[in-house]
């Protein structure tokens, strides 16, 4: 599996790009290729890195999960094998994701419903989301991450429809990691995997994704004001959101 360069994923301010920070960390002596396999596959799924970007270095990648770069060969090869990722040759080479299938087909949409409880999905969503977003307003957040936050929200306004959706999972990404709990932003990440898989089986709908942008604007808002009350209510009623089009759609 070709390398690329090793600035690849570095940012415009040289710094390496820390999109991936929520979801990549040290895995279990055990079970390092199945973890470092899920880890990575939530990047893709999560679409932390679009479609047609190239994954981290080998040797970032790795460091990261803590597992070797034969081991990590072995995770891309999986991902080679099933479709998501490929690699290329030369300079500018690398490990590449490619565009997921558009518009599941009813037996896929199928599938996807069968494998989830939504309703369990769906609360502990919510669980996760409403506590990240109080610990945030009630710690407080410094300049360096006020200004990720904002940065957050200012990509999902400025995200045409087709990037929505990667925009928005961004924002509640940030969100969760800024809460300070390594652990909840794990298992959000986890479960965020699974409500986008189910969000793609659901039309984007236009004047919902206005509804979500001003809700989007209060929670950053109250987040930012310490309001935790406040940052709380305006998230369970953004999650309220979402839930209903689920369940209207999907239930």
């Amino acid at each position: 599996m070709p390398e690329p360069d090793a600035d690849a994923f570095d940012g415009p301010d040289g710094h390496v790009d820390d999109r991936l920070a929520p979801v990549l960390r040290p895995v279990r002596a055990g079970n390092g290729f199945e973890e470092a396999l899920e880890q990575i596959l939530q990047v893709v799924r999560l679409g932390l890195v679009p479609a047609g970007e190239r994954l981290p270095a080998e040797r970032d990648l790795a460091h990261r999960l803590g597992i070797s770069r034969v081991t990590l060969r072995e995770v891309l090869r999986v991902l080679q094998d099933q479709g998501l990722v490929e690699a290329r040759r030369g300079r500018y080479g690398g490990t590449f994701v490619l565009p997921r299938a558009q518009a599941p087909g009813e037996d896929e949409l199928r599938r996807r419903v069968e494998r989830v409880d939504l309703e369990d999905v769906l609360r502990f969503r919510e669980v996760l989301e409403v506590g990240a977003a109080g610990l945030c307003a009630a710690h407080g957040l410094d300049g360096e991450r006020a200004a990720r936050l904002r940065d957050a929200l200012r990509s999902t306004r400025d995200a045409p429809l087709t990037e929505y959706r990667r925009t928005d999972t961004l924002l509640h990404l940030t969100l969760a990691e800024l809460s300070g709990s390594p652990s909840l932003t794990a298992q959000y990440a986890a479960v965020r995997a699974q409500v986008n898989d189910l969000l793609d089986c659901i039309p984007l709908l236009v004047r919902n994704l206005e509804h979500s942008q001003r809700q989007h604007a209060a929670l950053v808002g109250a987040v930012l004001d310490g309001d935790a009350d406040g940052a709380r209510e305006m998230m369970r009623e953004h999650c309220g959101g979402t839930a209903a089009l689920l369940r209207g759609f999907l239930g």
